[in-house]
C-alpha cells in the first residue's frame, strides 16, 4: 500500500476531531464496502481522509472517553491471497505505521467498544467514492427516495439505526460538519497532491488539443487524456469527462461524447483525473479547425480576459465577493471600448459581471468538494474553481474557461497553469499535432 502522506497527518486531524468532540463522546466512521465486480478498490474520502486506509468494511472509532483512536478491520481471507498483499486486522503494525492509529481489532470487537457510548457522532452525508460528490449523491438519494419500490435507506442511515440499536440510550449527532470544516483548507501535503492533480489535468487537455481535427470523435480526446492519466501512474479518472463539440456545449455537463467534432466549431473539454483521492478541475475551449473564428476569438477572449481579471485581484483576507466586484470594475471599461459585433454579445458581458457563480466551488478529494466559504475572507490553503461563464441564449451558445487554484500567503497559485489561456498559445499548440494522427484508429475487417 502505497504511503502518500504520514501516518502523523492522519493523525493530526483525527486530533482535531478528538478535540471538537470533548472527552465524553465519540465518533464512529464507516469505510468503502467491497467492490460488486472487477473494479478496483477506492476507498470513501472522509475515511481515507482520517486514516489513509484503503481496506473494504473497515470502520474508525475516534474514542474521546480513552483518548484513543482505533481501527476495526476484517481478519485476513485466504481467497483474496491471489489478489496482492490485501491488509486485514491481523496486520496490527502495518495498519498503525499507515494510519498513527493507536489500537487494530477485528470487526467483532466493535460493538463491545462502543456500548456505553452516551453520545456518537457519525457522518450523515452520504460518503463520496469513486466518481462521486455531494451534489450528485444526493441527487441520486433523491431519485431512489420517490421510487416506492427501491427506496431502502441509505448506508449512512442504516449505520446510524445499528448505533442506535447498540447504544439504545446514546445521543447521536452528525460529524459531517466537523469534516467538511476540516476538509476545505488544505495542508502542504494535500496541496502537493493536488499541484500533481492539476499538472496531469493540464497537460492531458494539452495532448488533446493537439489531437483535435475535424472528424475526431469527442470519445477520442477522452482516450488521449486517459493515455497521459495512465501512463503517469494514475488509474482512475476524478469525474466522468465532458468533452463537448459544436451544440453540445450549450449542454454544461454534457458527458455522452459519442459526436464527430465539426470543422468550424469549439469543443469545450472539462476532465481530471484521481490522484490518491484528489482530483482537479479545468475547462478550455478550442476551435475543431485550429483557428479561432472572429466571433469565437470576441466570446471566448473576453471570457479569458475576465478570468485573467479575477485571478489579478485573488488574495488572503479578502471576501469573495469583493474579487468579484473588483474584476467586474476592471471589465466594465473593456466593455465600454469594445466593439461587439452583435448587441446581444455586448449583453452577454454585461450579464457575466453580475453573475455571482465565477468563484464556483471547492476543489479537493470531490471535484464539487465540501465546504463553504463564500461569505468569509479567503484563506491560505483554499482551493477553488474559478470558472468564468457568458451565456448567449438567443444562440444558445455556452462560453466558459476554469482554472483549479490555490490562496497562498501572498496571493494565489493556479494549479491547472500548464494548460494555455491565451487564444495564440492555444493555436500554437494545435498546430503541433497529436496521438491520434500518429496512431489513427483502426477498424477490423468484418
Amino acid at each position: 500500500m502505497k504511503m502518500v502522506f504520514p501516518s502523523e497527518e492522519f493523525s493530526a486531524r483525527r486530533r482535531i476531531v478528538m478535540d471538537e468532540l470533548g472527552s465524553t463522546a465519540c465518533a464512529l466512521m464507516q469505510g468503502a464496502g467491497p467492490v460488486m465486480g472487477f473494479e478496483v478498490f477506492r476507498q470513501t474520502n472522509e475515511f481515507y481522509y482520517l486514516t489513509g486506509i484503503s481496506i473494504p468494511q473497515a470502520y474508525l472509532l475516534i474514542d474521546g472517553r480513552s483518548n484513543q483512536s482505533v481501527l476495526y478491520l476484517p481478519h485476513r481471507d485466504p481467497h483474496l491471497a491471489c489478489e496482492g498483499d490485501v491488509l486485514g486486522a491481523e496486520d496490527v503494525e502495518r495498519v498503525k505505521a499507515i494510519s498513527g492509529v493507536d489500537m487494530v481489532y477485528g470487526l467483532e470487537c466493535l460493538s463491545d467498544h462502543l456500548a456505553g457510548a452516551t453520545t456518537i457522532f457519525t457522518p450523515i452525508n452520504p460518503a463520496e467514492g469513486r466518481l462521486a460528490c455531494q451534489d450528485t449523491l444526493r441527487y441520486a438519494a433523491k431519485v431512489k427516495a420517490v421510487d416506492p419500490w427501491d427506496s431502502a435507506p441509505s448506508r449512512e442511515a442504516r449505520l446510524t439505526d445499528l448505533v442506535k440499536e447498540c447504544c439504545p440510550f446514546a445521543n447521536v449527532q452528525d460529524l459531517s460538519p466537523i469534516l467538511n470544516r476540516m476538509r476545505l483548507i488544505k495542508s502542504p501535503r494535500e496541496v502537493d497532491v493536488m499541484r500533481r492533480a492539476g499538472v496531469l489535468c493540464a497537460r492531458a487537455v494539452v495532448e488533446a488539443m493537439r489531437a483535435t481535427r475535424p472528424g475526431v470523435f469527442e470519445y477520442q480526446l477522452g482516450a488521449v487524456a486517459d493515455y497521459v492519466y495512465r501512463v503517469n501512474g494514475v488509474l482512475s479518472e476524478g469525474y466522468r469527462p465532458i468533452i463537448a463539440g459544436g451544440e453540445n456545449i450549450w449542454f454544461i455537463h454534457y458527458y455522452a461524447n459519442d459526436h464527430s467534432l465539426r470543422d468550424g466549431d469549439l469543443v469545450l473539454m472539462d476532465y481530471a483525473p484521481d490522484v490518491s483521492n484528489y482530483t482537479s478541475d479545468i475547462g478550455r475551449m478550442w476551435p475543431v479547425n485550429g483557428t479561432y473564428t472572429a466571433h469565437q476569438r470576441e466570446l471566448y477572449g473576453f471570457v479569458v480576459e475576465y478570468h485573467k481579471a479575477v485571478l489579478s485581484r485573488l488574495r488572503p483576507g479578502v471576501l469573495p465577493a469583493q474579487v468579484l466586484s473588483e474584476a467586474a470594475s476592471i471589465m466594465q471599461p473593456v466593455i465600454e471600448m469594445t466593439a461587439f459585433s452583435k448587441p446581444i454579445y455586448e449583453e452577454a458581458a454585461h450579464r457575466m459581471l453580475d453573475f455571482k457563480g465565477h468563484l464556483s466551488h471547492p476543489v479537493g478529494m470531490a471535484v464539487h468538494d465540501v465546504g463553504q466559504y463564500f461569505d468569509v475572507p479567503l484563506e491560505p490553503g483554499l482551493v477553488i474553481s474559478i470558472d468564468p461563464q457568458m451565456w448567449v441564449p438567443e444562440e444558445r451558445l455556452y462560453i466558459r474557461v476554469e482554472d483549479t487554484i490555490v490562496i497562498t500567503a501572498d496571493g494565489v497559485e493556479v494549479l491547472t497553469a500548464d494548460a494555455p489561456l491565451e487564444l495564440d498559445d492555444i493555436e500554437a499548440v494545435m498546430a503541433e499535432g497529436g496521438l491520434i494522427q500518429q496512431f489513427p484508429m483502426k477498424v477490423c475487417d468484418k
